[in-house]
């Protein structure tokens, strides 16, 4: 069916837009970085509880996998929090080219969790993408603490894909998510009592554009798109998946562009550089792809 197969594409592609859109809202609310993913994994949390009564899905699992899931939910809060940090620090084409260097944190994360070798052409590759960074980092040095925080969500995102892609042969996508979110709230909350602010009433006094903001970000960028993406993969191979959602910093640096032209004007060598990680990360997904394809058809 050529209309199905062209309408899972489309989809597809809207996820990505999502997931880049996710910068551009980051930019857009006025509030920090950890309240900012406190309310966006609490609203989510409330609105993945709506969506697990009304299809009834089943959430009752083992203690030791909810102690997984919270471990994992922590890494993610800590992923949000870095990535809109880095936002808050430099912009969202700083952000969102950092964010890129995810998949070569993936390639060592990979071989420490599931035992297997490190392959010759990661490693060269990973050097490449160091190269990009540095160039980077030496022409927007004034951007140092948001580089270094995009880069620190880089690798905790790597971390938490890394865990969730072993949690999805036990649970469904629903039950992983609600798990973490709801521990990602947990450890935030913590945090927040035990520090100087705390819960204070200016924490809870949002505008109303700041509402309208995060709803957008805990239901259509996180609750749907969490949902969404796991579904996708059962229609479109993960091939594919893997080098679309590879284009998510070209979007969000694109709409970025578009709609905030004055604080996201950067230098040339900014650009050389985000191309040089973002071309990089493409070509690993080519290669690593296509080489699981060969294994399962030879």
């Amino acid at each position: 069916m050529p209309n199905a197969k062209l309408k899972n594409y489309l989809h597809l592609h809207f996820l990505v837009f999502i997931a880049g859109f996710t910068a551009i809202l980051g930019e857009l609310i006025s509030i920090a970085a950890i309240p900012l993913v406190w309310f966006r994994m609490f609203m989510a949390s409330i609105l993945m509880f709506f969506y697990i009564k009304v299809a009834k899905v089943k959430i009752r699992i083992k203690p030791k996998s909810i102690l997984k899931l919270s471990v994992a939910g922590i890494i993610i809060a800590a992923h949000w929090i870095c990535f809109f940090g880095a936002i808050d620090e430099a912009n969202i084409s700083i952000a969102l080219a950092m964010f890129s260097t995810g998949a070569f944190f993936a390639s060592f994360i990979e071989p420490i969790i599931y035992k297997r070798k490190i392959i010759w052409y990661e490693i060269v590759f990973g050097i490449i993408v160091i190269i990009g960074v540095f160039i980077i980092t030496q022409s927007e040095i004034k951007y140092l603490t948001g580089i270094i925080l995009g880069i620190l969500s880089a690798f905790f995102s790597s971390l938490f894909a890394v865990l969730n892609g072993s949690f999805l042969r036990q649970h469904t996508a629903t039950v992983i998510s609600f798990y973490e979110f709801l521990s990602g709230v947990f450890f935030i909350t913590l945090f927040l009592i035990f520090s100087t602010d705390g819960f204070s009433q200016e924490f809870f006094n949002l505008s109303r554009m700041d509402f309208i903001y995060l709803f957008i970000l805990a239901s259509v960028c996180t609750a749907y798109a969490f949902i969404a993406s796991v579904y996708v993969m059962k229609l479109i191979s993960p091939y594919t998946v893997v080098l679309t959602y590879n284009l998510e910093p070209i979007y969000g640096i694109l709409m970025a562009i578009l709609l905030f032209p004055e604080k996201e004007k950067m230098s040339n060598s900014f650009y050389y550089g985000a191309i040089i990680i973002i071309v990089t990360v493409l070509l690993n997904g080519i290669l690593k792809n296509s080489k699981k394809l060969k294994s399962k058809y030879s």
